[in-house]
């Protein structure tokens, strides 16, 4: 029966081949015999909801649309309030530095031993005020709610949505936490004195071994008992636009102690102190915000969050139902976007892709295909590749079939559709590199690979030859004046005018889309053939019952001669 339906087959497509079945009986697709059934059949990748395009694509980007109106009060206030407000500023700063000096004089740079005593007193009490006094020289207002902690209650911190460079308001208003920051900003003049005050956790970028110590030392002062102040934290990493909470670090959790929520708002018609990757720049978002006559600034401490057993063991589990409790109370989605998508728009950008391209949400992409950011930046590359004749920053049809440097065909449609998630005819870098993953790579294996080359070697000298690899490829997808000779360079590494295994081997896992091209061909192969075989054997049935009616009648006459026969007897 088998044998009967691949005959019919080869056939049909005109594959027949002494000795072994060739190339095109495994793989061809070109224009079946019954065009519905390979459209009935047409498999699709399951769409799972862990991979659904975030509610905000882009947290990272935000313009500020100035009216005429809004510019000329700005002129306005330039004019009158931008010399009295840069005048007290710098009266402020220099007494927030002379009393951070008295109060740091005999402290080391590497703050080993908490500040004490009258110092301590100094830094909370006398440093706060000049704060306050500073922010209201800006033209902040700020409203603060709820209750602060004292730091035997949290003695952590952790302070969201991130947006601004004003967001250090929190640390005045927290009472003078202290804060981790980059050890080089110890060093700026005036600033690093203030900010030695609130002895604050340093992070090094020249010791490969700064994450770790900082961890190390954030325990160590959190499991204090309250003699190191509270630490305040920005879990998120780095500035959104405030439209939503991107992932938590991990980094105020590992602790394992309560930690007090807070969460800014600043509710203004005109906002200016937003800064983003996308948008303007520190310095014309602080002349902006000077130019205002005030800017409205919320603070709200929500209670004390104490965390379960199974969040103690877990960090993310206890930094992920934080950031749910702060997003509820913001009424704002979240999502699982972080630095490293802010990392990868900047690379897009100096890949002359929109820079908006380069957003994965990377901590749901990394975590669920175990992607490194190594990993996906080199797919960047290669996505940025394949988009340069396209607009937007996106792949369609003809560039998939360029890159691929296939023809457009049934397949190849079929296989474009699997990585287009959202069926909008184009594909995304981050539809992309969900395709790669858990479409190409699973499928580039070394079964695969050898599979695929023993069919491309039809005489089975261990090699394959331009002939072969046109001859198979023209008429697998029904092209008879197909042209793959840039294709077959491209995989003929010492140019031998010939392929060897190693050379279709080391091509094939560096281009793991052909593997899912390849094993796409075999699934519509072994499902053609699966129809062929019903078809033959609803064949044999129909004929079977045609049989059986006609004896029937047959049986029915004999039986009724016989009976008049003894009747006459």
């Amino acid at each position: 029966m088998r044998g009967r339906g691949r005959g019919k087959y080869q056939e049909r497509t005109g594959c027949v081949k002494e000795g072994r079945t060739s190339f095109c009986c495994v793989l061809a697709l070109t224009k079946p015999t019954n065009v519905d059934m390979v459209q009935q059949y047409a498999p699709r990748l399951p769409r799972q909801k862990s991979f659904i395009p975030p509610q905000i694509p882009n947290p990272f980007v935000h313009e500020v649309d100035l009216s005429l109106a809004s510019k000329i009060r700005m002129v306005l206030c330039a004019l009158v309030l931008l010399p009295i407000r840069v005048v007290l500023f710098m009266v402020v700063l220099t007494l927030a530095w002379l009393i951070a000096k008295i109060s740091t004089s005999c402290c080391t740079d590497k703050m080993t031993q908490p500040i004490r005593g009258w110092r301590r007193n100094v830094t909370k009490s006398i440093i706060g005020t000049v704060g306050r006094l500073f922010y209201i020289c800006m033209g902040f207002h700020v409203r603060v709610q709820g209750k602060p902690a004292c730091s035997t209650e949290a003695p952590i911190i952790v302070v969201a949505p991130h947006s601004s460079f004003f967001d250090g308001i929190a640390v005045i208003v927290s009472g003078m936490p202290s804060i981790v920051s980059r050890a080089e900003n110890v060093a700026v003049p005036m600033f690093g004195r203030i900010l030695m005050s609130l002895q604050p956790v340093l992070v090094s970028r020249v010791d490969p071994d700064s994450r770790k110590n900082t961890i190390s030392e954030i325990k160590r002062r959190a499991s204090s008992g309250g003699e190191w102040p509270q630490i305040l934290m920005f879990p998120e990493g780095t500035c959104t636009n405030r439209s939503c909470l991107i992932s938590f670090k991990p980094g105020a959790f590992l602790p394992g102690v309560p930690v007090q929520p807070v969460i800014l708002r600043y509710p203004n018609i005109l906002d200016t102190v937003t800064w983003t990757w996308q948008g303007y720049s520190v310095p014309k978002l602080m002349l902006m915000t000077l130019c205002q006559i005030c800017t409205n600034v919320e603070v709200e401490f929500l209670p004390v969050y104490v965390p379960s057993d199974d969040e103690k063991r877990d960090c993310f589990l206890y930094a992920n139902n934080v950031r749910q409790v702060m997003a509820q109370a913001l009424g704002l989605p979240v999502t699982d976007h972080t630095y490293e998508d802010c990392r990868l728009m900047l690379t897009a950008g100096e890949l002359t892709l929109p820079m908006e391209a380069g957003l994965v949400e990377f901590t749901k992409v990394s975590k669920k295909l175990n992607l490194k950011w190594d990993n996906i930046r080199s797919q960047l590359e290669v996505f940025a590749t394949i988009a340069a004749s396209s607009k937007g920053g996106r792949i369609g049809m003809e560039e998939f079939s360029s890159h691929l440097k296939l023809p457009v065909s049934e397949v190849l449609r079929e296989l474009f559709a699997l990585f287009d998630r959202n069926k909008d005819g184009t594909i995304d870098f981050r539809e992309y590199v969900i395709g790669v993953a858990v479409l190409c790579n699973p499928a580039n294996t070394e079964d695969t690979i050898q599979l695929a080359f023993k069919l491309f070697d039809v005489d089975e000298d261990g090699s394959i030859t331009m002939n072969e690899f046109t001859s198979l490829l023209q008429c697998s997808l029904g092209v008879p004046d197909l042209d793959v000779s840039k294709l077959f360079m491209e995989m003929d590494a010492d140019k031998s005018g010939k392929i060897s295994y190693e050379e279709f081997k080391n091509f094939s896992l560096k281009h793991p889309e052909y593997a899912k091209l390849f094993t796409t061909y075999l699934d519509h192969q072994r499902y053609y053939l699966h129809m062929l075989q019903e078809e033959e054997n609803l064949k044999q049935c129909l004929e079977a019952q045609n049989t059986e009616a006609a004896v029937q009648p047959t049986i029915g006459v004999v039986e009724t001669v016989g009976i008049s026969d003894k009747k006459e007897d």
